[in-house]
């Protein structure tokens, strides 16, 4: 049920990751403008109704693992400015109401946008209503940017990582409307200061064991299960955690070849943060979430592959800064799971994460979301929505007037 917010965050459910961003905006929030600020989080692009774009949320996990080829084949075919506009009228044209519909029933002052198919969007209505609020896109890809991104229109852009900033400039965003912040990592990630140990006894496992967290993302994509048991063989003296999400195929073959105690299989779970702070390494393919969830708790990361074009800029990232490593294959992994188990090697990994990878991203974002939020006052919306409605109501007069006086020439001309 939607009601008057003064944040509305504008997202779609393609992938885990946009969604995850405005919660964890929600929620820091919340915390620094102490629940006073109401907020709700919309899927616009299953609120337009279109066959096909309000499918993208459910295609999107077939695309992101049995149809990677024509994921990527979309992705090079779109990723142009112009092609983004064009695609993105279409849909304004047959959605606009749905949309409109939605910011009328939340009367945002704010929003906040997590998903590069939606700012047009959202912006379109705003022109066409004459809609007050301000519109912030917050980037939630780290090098590897879809055109879909870069849209001048946005009151505010915030991107992640030094190489998104230079790309979207060259996209033609303006400097004054664009800001790097960090990547918006979910407070119960970055407040945890604790070490391993504490973690692994909440949890209970061996607070001793070195520890290795495998996840394939929300969907569980990529050869989870295969890597999981290569790795469980080659280190049988390792704690290996394994989050396989809605895997379910993954999480019942992990477990029904488990050959250790040492060995936890879990299928999709809340506790992320509490995982990866029992672990001293993670394992995971290149999606921005959980890997800058990763990187943000100081865990050196080993990424295995990149589930679509938009990630393998991810890749790039934690090897330029050196911090983890690449690595395709189980043998890959197992090597350099041996390396940072050295205490030099894992202790210079750690710093580097502390100088390149900041954990107030969310942060930053939450202060320039709270200034745009006092660009529009709640009485400077109020009066828009009466203007609005004085509006409709003139136009519904204009209307009744037009037809009562098509009516009285009928009637002229059937008299004369």
């Amino acid at each position: 049920m939607l009601g008057n917010v003064d944040v509305l965050f504008a997202i779609s459910d393609t992938g885990g990751g946009h969604r995850s961003a405005a919660v964890a905006l929600r929620d820091a929030l919340n915390e620094v403008s102490g629940n006073s600020v109401s907020s709700q989080i919309v899927d616009i692009l299953r609120i337009t109704g279109i066959p096909g774009v309000r499918d993208l949320p459910n295609l999107y996990d077939h695309l992101s693992t049995r149809w990677l080829r024509l994921y990527d084949l979309t992705f090079k075919l779109t990723n142009g400015v112009k092609v983004v506009d064009v695609i993105s009228r279409l849909v304004y044209i047959q959605a606009r109401r749905n949309i409109y519909k939605v910011l009328q029933e939340t009367q945002p002052r704010l929003v906040v946008v997590t998903h590069p198919l939606v700012h047009r969007l959202v912006c379109a209505a705003c022109r066409t209503y004459n809609l007050p609020c301000r519109v912030v896109t917050v980037v939630t890809d780290l090098v590897s940017l879809h055109a879909a991104w870069a849209y001048p229109g946005v009151d505010l852009c915030l991107v992640p990582t030094d190489e998104a900033y230079r790309l979207m400039l060259r996209r033609g965003m303006k400097p004054s409307r664009l800001k790097r912040t960090g990547f918006p990592v979910h407070p119960k990630f970055t407040s945890y200061e604790g070490s391993p140990k504490p973690a692994r006894q909440e949890l209970g496992l061996d607070p001793d064991r070195f520890t290795v967290l495998v996840t394939g993302g929300g969907v569980g994509s990529g050869n989870l299960a295969e890597l999981v048991l290569e790795i469980q063989k080659q280190l049988p003296d390792k704690q290996i955690l394994v989050v396989t999400g809605k895997n379910k195929a993954a999480y019942e073959q992990l477990q029904a070849n488990k050959t250790s105690e040492h060995v936890h299989i879990y299928g999709f779970v809340n506790n992320m943060d509490m995982l990866m702070a029992a672990s001293d390494v993670v394992v995971t393919k290149a999606g921005p979430g959980t890997l800058m969830e990763a990187l943000a708790m100081r865990r050196p990361a080993l990424v295995t592959e990149a589930v679509g074009m938009q990630e393998r800029g991810n890749i790039d990232f934690v090897l330029n800064y050196e911090l983890g490593a690449f690595c395709p294959t189980p043998d890959r992994v197992v090597s350099a799971v041996r390396e940072l188990e050295d205490p030099q090697r894992y202790a210079a990994t750690v710093q580097r994460l502390s100088d390149k990878v900041p954990r107030d991203g969310v942060y930053q974002i939450t202060d320039h979301m709270l200034k745009q939020l006092s660009m529009v006052s709640p009485t400077q919306t109020r009066r828009k929505r009466r203007r609005m409605v004085v509006l409709r109501f003139q136009g519904w007069r204009l209307a009744l007037y037009r037809a009562q006086k098509k009516q009285r020439i009928k009637q002229n001309e059937t008299l004369s």
